[in-house]
């Protein structure tokens, strides 16, 4: 296996590694347990990393960061919009259905 594809098998893995949670959190609206600074301090790290990437012109690195870079800031925006209905007495979180 050469480096480049060691690096776009890894950048798949951990691309895809927040699908789940954005999906899992749009089906329930339900946020209460994701701490608000897990997808922001990723937003932060993948955004840099890009940006580091560009700088380089590493493709792999670029297209790695693409995916988590945009379902982390869905997660964190997710997390304040949805956040006030799981603090909110008869909001729409799944605890008040």
């Amino acid at each position: 296996m050469t480096p480049t594809t060691i690096g776009l098998v890894a950048g798949a893995f951990t691309s895809i590694a927040s699908i789940p949670q954005v999906v899992k959190t749009l089906k329930t609206r339900h946020v209460r347990d994701i701490s608000i600074w897990q997808p922001l301090l990723l937003t932060l790290g993948v955004a840099l990393w890009m940006i580091y990437g560009i700088l380089i012109n590493d493709l792999p690195l670029i297209l790695a960061n693409v995916t988590p870079l945009v379902c982390n800031v869905i997660l964190t925006g997710m997390k304040i919009c949805y956040g006030r209905e799981d603090r909110e007495p008869g909001g729409n979180s799944p605890a008040h259905i």
